[in-house]
């Protein structure tokens, strides 16, 4: 028989087990339960929403001013229009924060643009609004002709009616699908924006579209007056098609182009997004 001291010994030994696993399934007090802590927010940003009569589609911008902007309030700023501001507006901020601090950017209001609502499927809107033609896998898809429009006619204006932003020093930015569409707004219509950073475009998607467009583009005129900066990833499976398409673009010797390229050692589709967008910038705004 067990003896009352060790029958003793047992349960409290059972009740620390308890009171341990109890502690440990204890979840933080989060906000909407109550907690004094605020959640952390960027300084020097705002959000606009509109819906597009355009595309039909409700978007976000999400805006960045530059330090000085309330201090002069006769300066115009270059603006940088960033796709897929979901994901890389943060990060734009901290990588433009740099570039700036290091005095080899200049100060300037970015926009990055996404889409509004709660639950919102990213993926399947952007390929809506990115991609140049429509592929029957992609539901939706094709629609950069109407974006466009919306970005020239709804986006730029509302940018640059209600802001200090100047029209001669606009850059726009994506990846991925994000640059694919700079792609082909470049080609559609390049005086639009000065600078282009393209990351890891899919110059592969809806049968080499980009090679097309591209091939269309020279046989109508020869001069390309923009700067382009075009990255991919070497490990990365859009790594041979974009190393192909910068060197026909190398090969054209297009009046105007200012034009570097590169390809991100060690990196793969996403994970070269830093480099890109930092070496982007430097270039765009460089001598």
């Amino acid at each position: 028989m067990i003896s009352t001291r060790i029958r003793f010994s047992l349960l409290v030994l059972s009740l620390c087990v308890l009171a341990v696993l109890g502690g440990c399934a204890e979840k933080p007090q989060t906000e909407a339960e109550g907690s004094d802590y605020p959640p952390l927010s960027l300084p020097d940003t705002e959000v606009r929403s509109f819906k597009s009569t355009i595309t039909g589609r409700e978007y976000d911008l999400y805006i960045r001013f530059p330090s000085s902007y309330d201090r002069y309030t006769e300066q115009r700023y270059p603006v940088l229009y960033s796709l897929d501001g979901q994901w890389d507006f943060k990060m734009l901020d901290s990588i433009y924060g740099g570039l700036n601090y290091d005095q080899v950017v200049p100060e300037m209001l970015i926009v990055g643009i996404t889409y509004s609502g709660e639950d919102v499927d990213y993926e399947s809107l952007r390929a809506m609004d990115y991609t140049p033609v429509q592929e029957l896998t992609i539901g939706g898809s094709g629609g950069a002709s109407r974006f466009q429009r919306c970005l020239k006619e709804e986006i730029i204006p509302l940018i640059e009616r209600d802001y200090r932003a100047d029209p001669e020093q606009r850059v726009l930015l994506g990846h991925s699908f994000g640059g694919t569409f700079t792609l082909y707004s470049m080609f559609s219509e390049p005086e639009l924006f000065f600078g282009y950073v393209a990351a890891s475009p899919a110059v592969t998607y809806g049968n080499r579209y980009a090679f097309k467009q591209e091939e269309e583009y020279f046989a109508a005129r020869q001069d390309l007056p923009v700067r382009l900066h075009l990255t991919v990833g070497e490990e990365e499976s859009l790594a041979f098609p974009v190393q192909q398409f910068m060197d026909v673009l190398r090969g054209r010797n297009y009046a105007g182009l200012v034009l570097e390229t590169r390809v991100v050692e060690g990196e793969r589709h996403s994970g070269v997004k830093p480099e890109a967008f930092n070496r982007g910038l430097r270039f765009i705004f460089g001598e």
